[in-house]
Formats: C-alpha cells, sequence, structure tokens
C-alpha cells in the first residue's frame, strides 16, 4: 500500500496515525538540511512521537532536544530549512485548511502561512535555489497534477500544471543546478508494471522520461553518489512483513546499484547523509522499544546502529518518501 506521510506508518496493516560539504553538492543539501538542526553538515536522528505530539532529535553531538509542534493525525510532517540559516526547521502542513506553520531555527519564533487548501499535497522545497526552502502543494484535479509554488526568492506564485492525477510526486534536484525540479514516478497498468520517471529540467525546461524501478515502488531521492545531482531511486517492499527491503538506485555518475538494507514490516526508510561525506546514506528506522536507526555509511560501508525513540514512534526522516 502507497500513501503520503501524515504521521503514519507505511509498513503496518493498522496504520499509526500519527553549504554541503563542497559547494557543489546541492542536491544533497535540501535534504540534509531540513534535518539538520545543529547546523553541523550531517542529519540528525529525528522522531515524532505521536502520543505527546513532541518531536525528539538525537543531534549528531549526542545532544538530545525536543519541542511540542503539530497535531498527529492531521498535519503532514514538512521540515526544511525555511529561514535560509542553514539549520532544519521544524513545519508542519495542515491539510484541513492548507495552513503551514514552522519554527525558525535562527531566531526561535514561530511562523504562519496560508498556502493550499483541503485535499492538497505538500511538496515544499528549495525550487528557486535561494537556500530557503519554498512552500509548495500539489493539486490532483480534472485528471491532471496541478504544482502551485510560492517562491521565498521573491515571493512570485507558480502554477505548473505537470503530470497525472495518479502519478506521485518525485521533486528533487536532478539537474544539479542547486534549484529543485518538478517530476513525477508515472506508475503502469498493475503493481508490477515498469514505472517511468517524468522530471522538468529547471536548467533547460526539457523534460525527461526514464524508465526504473515497478509501480509499486516507493520513490526515495537523494544524492547516493555525491556528484551534486538527486538519482532517480526507489524502495521494493517485499511479499512478506520478514522480507528484505531493496533500494533499486539509478546513480546519475555511476549507473544502477541495487542493495539490499532493511525489513518489509518493521521497518521505515530514512536515507540522509548522516556521515557528513555529502552523500546520501541508505538507512532505515526500525519500530520498537527501543527504537533503532540503522545506517549504512556511505564512507566506509559500515552499519551504524542508534538507539532512539519507542514502539510507534515516527521517523521524520520518512518525509521525502513518495
Amino acid at each position: 500500500m502507497r500513501i503520503l506521510l501524515r504521521f503514519s506508518a507505511r509498513y503496518f496493516a493498522a496504520l499509526i496515525t500519527v553549504f554541503a560539504i563542497v559547494a557543489t553538492v546541492t542536491a544533497q543539501l535540501s535534504l540534509r538540511k531540513a534535518l539538520d538542526v545543529n547546523g553541523d553538515g550531517r542529519a540528525d536522528y529525528t522522531i515524532f512521537r505521536q502520543t505527546t505530539n513532541i518531536w525528539h532529535t538525537l543531534r549528531s553531538d549526542n545532544i538530545p532536544t525536543g519541542a511540542n509542534f503539530g497535531i498527529a493525525g492531521i498535519d503532514f510532517m514538512t521540515p526544511g530549512d525555511f529561514d535560509g540559516d542553514g539549520k532544519g526547521d521544524i513545519a508542519v502542513f495542515r491539510e484541513v485548511d492548507g495552513d503551514w506553520y514552522w519554527m525558525n531555527s535562527s531566531t526561535g519564533s514561530f511562523s504562519f502561512f496560508h498556502f493550499g487548501a483541503p485535499g492538497d499535497e505538500p511538496v515544499a522545497r528549495d525550487y528557486d535555489g535561494d537556500g530557503k526552502t519554498d512552500l509548495a502543494v500539489v493539486r490532483r484535479t480534472n485528471g491532471i497534477l496541478i504544482w502551485f509554488i510560492f517562491q521565498s526568492s521573491d515571493g512570485a506564485f507558480v502554477q505548473k500544471d505537470f503530470g497525472a492525477a495518479t502519478d506521485f510526486t518525485a521533486p528533487g534536484d536532478y539537474d544539479g543546478d542547486g534549484k529543485f525540479d518538478i517530476a513525477v514516478q508515472r506508475p503502469g497498468a498493475n503493481a508490477e508494471s515498469p514505472a517511468v520517471f517524468h522530471i522538468i529540467s529547471s536548467r533547460t525546461g526539457t523534460v525527461t522520461a526514464t524508465q526504473w524501478g515497478k509501480s509499486r515502488d516507493l520513490v526515495i531521492p537523494g544524492d547516493y553518489d555525491g556528484d551534486g545531482k538527486t538519482d532517480i531511486a526507489v524502495l521494493r517492499e517485499g511479499v512478506k512483513p520478514s522480507d528484505n527491503l531493496e533500494w533499486h538506485i539509478l546513480r546519475s555518475s555511476a549507473g544502477a546499484y541495487v542493495e539490499t538494507f532493511g525489513i518489509t514490516g518493521i521497518d521505515y526508510n530514512v536515507q540522509n547523509d548522516y556521515d557528513g561525506d555529502g552523500k546520501t546514506d541508505i538507512a532505515v528506522y526500525r519500530n520498537g522499544t527501543p527504537g533503532l536507526f540503522y545506517v549504512l555509511r556511505s564512507t566506509n560501508g559500515s552499519v551504524d546502529a542508534i538507539s532512539w525513540g519507542v514502539e510507534n514512534d515516527f521517523p521524520v526522516g520518512s518525509y521525502d518518501t513518495h
């Protein structure tokens, strides 16, 4: 089953409601900044506890923090760098009324903005390349997908019809220009049919179509090879809860790569740059008491296990899964 994450567990039958290392590494930057609360160039481990509405973060320097923010079962988690200070801001989109709420890490102040309508899907990313997360939603209507973007650089409103209503959103910086590209994953006739990624390059305006993965696969963006471009990547769940998860990555610099990592029935994907080398690390969060982050480090291939959270906590790192 594929659903948009709204404080919810994708892998359970009973859903729980709930500058980069180098200047050229731009595709990874936005993903990492959204969860790098102390600005040290490494993603931090953050979970949302649905029973208390508290975001619990274990920073990369082993300092724990917590903040009560959002409402489980109502809000979508939309972390990002909305104030442009290079640190991740806690943020949510309240789909029932089209309102955005976030905490500015630079000042500790609270911000609110109305952008969107009930039924919209949040896709806040840095589309204009100014280093700040832009408010954005997609709307499925009359068989098409409409993207609405509010650019933080100049306050301009952008509307773009791209995709079919049955497509899945897949924004990323696929051309490496520092701006997120509008993109979708288009499923085929059935779950086992090939899927096709359709991408509009923000650099050239051209549209490309790339077949990758199956229609039932989940979109898991990231810069897995560290070349500054988002790689087309999907996660394939097994048939049984005990089956392994398969990561199918089409690296923009090095071609196809498949990694088996994680378990279908108990793990969430939480890919990000946890070791600060500018590459997205394959990673999962294992539901349980304690909760465990397992990270396959891109620096040396070792696996880290970080204990954080309790059973039924939700890893915020899954927000960029579609």
